[in-house]
């Protein structure tokens, strides 16, 4: 059982999207309602962010994101 998310792994697909939507991470801040540096933290994982803050950036995006939980039997 993994505890940790992969916070590289969202940090990539946070800024990959942002890029793709030509989005600053000062405009992706300011329509999630954070300051450009939670986004950059973020990006680069330097910070254990909130899932609900992840979830608003993903929808800022609009980005459909699946979460998957595997418990054993």
């Amino acid at each position: 059982f993994e505890y940790e998310l992969r916070l590289d792994l969202l940090g990539e697909a946070i800024k990959t999207a942002r890029k793709k939507r030509n989005l600053t991470q000062e405009q992706l801040g300011q329509l999630v309602g954070v300051q450009k540096a939670q986004i950059s933290k973020l990006e680069n994982s330097l910070t254990d962010a909130r899932f609900a803050t992840i979830i608003k950036v993903f929808h800022a995006l609009n980005a459909r994101i699946n979460f998957r939980v595997d418990l054993p039997v």
